[in-house]
């Protein structure tokens, strides 16, 4: 059954009372039509619950802007949705099309630092935020008294005498719910053992950023990736208000798993009474990489699940044997839940 306004609904209650169903719940696609976001493909989603999200079809099927009862969750960029056709790829150009948003994927056989892997260059966070999803489909379903939305496509990272890796993506939630299902699968289609690095790069903003929020994981351990992080590792878990000159600060997590291997982690704020959990399967992402921004402006948290414990990038995560390989017809796959929740 559906829970939705104070109540348990079947589905034949709920369709007496309106015309359609997206009048509670639904999913719609438009096209950005004004500057560097004009041609872009946008899955406009609502659930009926105040979850609202927009899913990019022309970057990755990334989550843009998402909100709960007109609240802003996500932190999103100046860049705002461009279309891709703006993307840079080498170096730290990458941070000029980067939207933000409340998922930005990075992968797929690099993310992190800008480096050179074996005379290639391997640009920031990796190529694939920048793909257009191909197959871009949606559809809205009963399955028995739940009313389900789901957006499904596929990316493919290739090139000729490259690699040939093809990202398989299903975003799902349902009616009356304030869950977001990613369900991923990523094959290596090419005839070569290749390089897999995937991190999830979850972005928050004001107003659930804030000095009053805390960051809750069950950690095994908690490492800094640099000095400047060193001066910040006692306070992690803590957030400022927007500062003047603040450097970032990033921090990996070891999360412990549950009974079922999945880990929480929790961005709370009492003072709202609202917070966001997520839950992933360790045994495909043992890692969590932390971004603390608290510059003006730039103001966000980065959540970011990982299957590579180097955020150095590929060339590094080589040198320390931690480089996670595809075989050729080999798929892996990856499920995470976001939820928001009252704390």
């Amino acid at each position: 059954m559906v829970y939705l306004y104070g109540q348990q609904w079947t589905r034949d209650q709920l369709i007496r009372q309106v015309g359609h169903l997206d009048q509670i719940a639904g999913i719609k696609l438009v096209e950005a039509a004004d500057g560097s976001e004009r041609g872009a493909r946008l899955f406009e989603i609502w659930t009926g619950s105040g979850l609202t999200f927009h899913v990019s079809a022309d970057r990755a099927l990334d989550i843009s802007a998402c909100a709960y009862n007109g609240m802003a969750l996500a932190w999103r960029s100046s860049v705002g949705d461009s279309h891709p056709a703006f993307t840079e790829n080498h170096g730290l150009e990458w941070l000029r099309a980067f939207p933000g948003g409340l998922l930005a994927t990075c992968g797929l056989d690099q993310y992190g630092a800008p480096n050179v892997d074996n005379g290639d260059p391997m640009p920031l966070h990796g190529r694939l935020g920048s793909i257009p999803a191909r197959y871009a489909n949606y559809r809205t379903y009963w399955q028995d008294d739940e009313y389900c939305l789901e957006i499904t496509g596929e990316m493919r990272q290739t090139r000729v005498f490259g690699e040939n890796l093809v990202l398989r993506r299903t975003i799902t939630t349902r009616l009356g719910s304030s869950v977001i299902t990613i369900h991923d699968r990523v094959t290596n289609e090419g005839f070569a053992p290749h390089p897999h690095m995937l991190l999830y790069h979850f972005n928050l903003g004001w107003p659930l950023l804030s000095a009053e929020a805390r960051l809750v994981i069950d950690t095994e351990s908690t490492e800094a990736r640099d000095a400047i992080a060193e001066i910040g590792l006692a306070d992690w878990s803590r957030f400022q208000p927007p500062t003047s000159g603040y450097s970032e600060q990033v921090f990996r997590h070891r999360p412990r798993a549950d009974a079922a291997g999945f880990a929480s982690v929790q961005l709370e704020n009492p003072a709202l009474g609202l917070g966001l959990r997520w839950r992933y399967d360790t045994s495909t992402l043992p890692y969590v990489f932390q971004w603390k921004q608290m510059g003006e402006g730039v103001y966000v948290l980065g959540v970011e699940p990982a299957n590579c414990g180097v955020i150095q990038g590929r060339a590094t995560a080589r040198e320390r044997g931690d480089l996670p390989i595809l075989q050729p017809r080999e798929t892996r796959e990856y499920r995470l839940e976001v939820e928001v929740i009252s704390v």
